[in-house]
């Protein structure tokens, strides 16, 4: 009988780095200039006191160990996307589309491999991943655009594959909610990935759709420890929440996984059989792990964090994720990406397989229904494409700190072929692809194709 391993407490929690997973934003790696901090005397935060011999002078009644006014409060930009459904080939990924209608999450995970997107938007994959969030307003809009295309065939699609479409500011602009909403009107299967509780808001769309094969949603389960939790996803639901949200879900039907991602060694790893067992216990029906991955500028955001919070364990827990990486931080290769290869490696996925098939959820991925897929005859292109962002998203308040940036003349007219063509028309039967199911979310196979050059976006995490 394997023998249970101590949790090792973390270390006090540092001050400024309250409800964050990370304290600086760090440069992205098409930074141009190179800044460094400076102390001239006068501190850090206007209107803080100086620093006494303990530190920051405390001004939170509640955590006498932070400073609030050196908290970085969220700020939320709302922009029209110019499309939402993103495509890939990746062989070691379950589904052809994906969509995500935020860039940048407020859950702040230490771990997030989606962290270095931000660079593209020349911001920082450190704090302002977590504080600067782009809202794609007109996500639902383009949604049904895309479906109403002749050439547009089911494909298996996921929900939040790069950052959670449940995240907090979801609660106000119901984004996530308008996709499901068109999601549910043209019977397209789907699947989601979150950590958030707020999906149980949406039971009304989901468990109907997965009462006919058109809907699984698979919770983010990284530890039972809240204290770790709360370092690691300071702003997402805690362990114990989540557990309940897999309860209620699977009491309404819907098929329910849990992700064990990401496997950190002597962090997480230990808790890997009582994770699988607890989930089990409140309903869950499938699962699925994925390895620590760093790509980027994440490596030295994680190490950085391993110093702050675990620092007696930092140096071995990064010596074992190398061991699993080929000797380096990250390894992007497709078949051994998720994984990770060696021993450690081998032994991980050993046990997650004999604790899986124990609680039977090994083997047990949803099959879902992409056949059901059809166009209501009363779509229309243009509803809600280019609508104002405030119609929908319901008041804004200020006290959130939200702006509004108009970037862009939101989506391109419509092409003469669809002004041409009657929105509730049916599609050509020579475009359509042959019914077909799929299952979800990963495979640990090595491409079997002979493909040998992939897109570099793909390989990039």
């Amino acid at each position: 009988m394997r023998q249970a391993i101590p949790i090792v407490p973390l270390a006090p929690l540092v001050a400024g780095t309250k409800g964050r997973g990370t304290h600086a934003s760090a440069a992205h790696r098409f930074e141009r200039w190179e800044r460094e901090a400076c102390d001239d005397g006068w501190g850090s935060n206007e209107g803080t006191r100086s620093p006494g011999p303990s530190g920051p002078v405390s001004t939170d009644e509640g955590n006498p160990d932070v400073a609030t006014s050196a908290l970085p409060r969220t700020e939320v930009t709302l922009e029209p996307a110019r499309s939402v459904l993103t495509r890939n080939n990746s062989p070691d990924i379950g589904f052809d589309v994906s969509i995500n209608p935020y860039r940048g999450c407020e859950h702040g995970c230490s771990y997030c491999y989606a962290r270095p997107t931000h660079a593209y938007l020349d911001l920082s994959p450190g704090l302002d991943f977590e504080t600067r969030i782009i809202a794609k307003t007109n996500a639902a809009g383009l949604l049904r655009q895309a479906f109403d295309r002749p050439g547009y065939m089911a494909k298996p699609l996921a929900l939040g594959t790069v950052t959670d479409s449940y995240q907090p500011v979801e609660r106000r602009l119901r984004l996530t909610r308008g996709i499901v909403e068109v999601l549910a009107e043209y019977r397209h299967a789907f699947a989601v990935v979150t950590k958030s509780a707020l999906v149980e808001r949406d039971l009304d769309l989901i468990a109907p759709m997965a009462a006919q094969h058109l809907a699984v949603v698979h919770i983010s389960l990284t530890t039972l420890d809240e204290t770790l939790a709360r370092r690691l996803e300071p702003r997402a639901a805690s362990p114990r929440r989540r557990l309940q949200t897999i309860e209620r879900l699977a009491r309404a039907g819907v098929p329910v996984g849990v992700s064990v991602s990401p496997l950190i060694p002597f962090l997480n790893e230990p808790e890997l059989e009582s994770i699988l067992d607890a989930a089990a216990q409140a309903g869950a029906s499938t699962a699925f792990s994925v390895a620590l991955r760093l790509p980027w500028e994440l490596a030295p955001l994680f190490r950085e964090w391993l110093q702050r919070h675990v620092p007696d364990r930092a140096q071995r827990i990064m010596a074992r994720v190398q061991d699993m990486r080929g000797g380096r931080d990250n390894d992007p290769r497709f078949g051994t990406r998720m994984t990770g290869q060696g021993p450690w490696s081998a032994l991980m996925r050993q046990r997650f397989e004999v604790a899986a098939r124990r609680h039977g959820l090994l083997g047990q991925r949803v099959t879902m229904d992409l056949s059901a897929f059809r166009r209501p005859a009363a779509a229309s292109l243009q509803e809600g494409v280019l609508a104002d962002p405030r119609r929908d998203a319901g008041p804004l308040q200020r006290e959130d700190a939200f702006t509004e940036m108009q970037s862009g003349t939101g989506t391109p007219p419509r092409t003469d072929a669809n002004r041409s063509r009657r929105p509730g028309s049916a599609e050509p039967r020579e475009n359509m692809e042959p019914p077909r199911a799929f299952e979800f979310p990963y495979t640990s196979e090595a491409p079997s194709d002979g493909r040998a050059s992939w897109p570099r976006q793909a390989e990039l995490f």
